[in-house]
């Protein structure tokens, strides 16, 4: 149950790209994905600090502080993809002079 709102966190995350200049590597559905892999990966780390277990965390022990761990990773998961796209287009501004 944890990763599913790790997910839907990054999901509704991602929502908000509409008010960025659209530089994503790979465009919308990259930040889509950057948004939904960085949720789920530091979900999963911050769970394991948290609870010393790197396991997903049941309906039970999900709570609103276990969605919430999703928040950083879905935020450096857009980072990282607008960045590596604003990379590759300076590369090829580079290679058309």
């Amino acid at each position: 149950m944890g990763l599913l709102a790790w997910v839907i966190m990054g999901l509704a995350i991602w929502h908000f790209t509409i008010f960025v200049p659209d530089r994503f590597w790979g465009g919308i559905v990259g930040a889509l994905i950057g948004s939904l892999a960085g949720a789920v990966v530091i979900g999963f780390i911050i769970n394991l600090i948290a609870h010393s277990a790197l396991a997903v965390p049941g309906e039970k022990a999900t709570d609103i502080g276990v969605v919430l761990y999703a928040v950083p990773g879905a935020l450096v998961g857009i980072a990282v993809v607008y960045w590596l796209g604003m990379r590759r287009e300076q590369h090829a501004a580079e290679l058309a002079d």
